[in-house]
């Protein structure tokens, strides 16, 4: 074959730009779904049910458990991270901005929680792991506390991270009690941050 026949055959074939990339993020948005439910210890026949592919197709994408969990973390962190600015431009007011927001994590944290316990075992890649989620949420709830105080001249109580961290704290345990009312506490600490 020279040269123009090679050119050719490489037009001629249908392009599949961002494909992959959507399957993976399908592929995500599942295993996210079946952890909720189903813990990280979930079968892959589960998630790949869930995503209906087959269990290698999970497999081409994620060679081992580990890189998935933490492909599904850093995908939550994302979607998070995405949606504060969306908020601030879609709520009737940046308060509510923030409480949705807010609202949006706690369910992050409470149905991810075991998420962090699977990435705990590596000290390395677990430290990595949480200044990312902290590098990501941290300046998307500062903007929004900005946002949500402006007009007021006091100081905040406290700062953004330590805002994340309580709630965090917050969570604990949440998932593993159903008669813990997590987000209403959080909603409690809000008010308290914006008074």
């Amino acid at each position: 074959m020279d040269d123009t026949d090679s050119d050719t055959a490489q037009t001629s074939r249908p392009s599949q730009v961002g494909r992959p990339r959507r399957s993976q993020q399908a592929l995500l948005d599942a295993a996210a779904a079946v952890f909720a439910t189903s813990g990280v210890d979930a079968p892959v026949r589960e998630i790949a049910a869930k995503a209906g592919v087959g269990v290698g197709t999970i497999y081409r994408h994620f060679a081992t458990r580990p890189e998935l969990v933490v492909a599904v973390y850093r995908h939550q962190v994302e979607a998070c991270a995405e949606a504060g600015p969306r908020l601030l431009t879609e709520s009737a007011t940046p308060e509510a901005a923030l409480r949705s927001w807010i609202t949006m994590f706690v369910e992050f944290l409470v149905t991810k929680h075991g998420l962090a316990d699977a990435l705990r075992g590596d000290g390395a890649d677990s430290d990595a792991l949480h200044a990312y989620f902290v590098g990501r949420l941290v300046p998307v709830c500062d903007e929004l506390l900005a946002a949500a105080r402006a007009g007021t001249d006091a100081q905040p109580p406290v700062d953004a991270y330590n805002v994340l961290k309580g709630v965090g704290n917050l969570c604990i345990g949440a998932a593993h009690d159903p008669r813990y009312r997590a987000d209403t506490l959080v909603q409690l600490l809000i008010s308290g941050v914006l008074n």
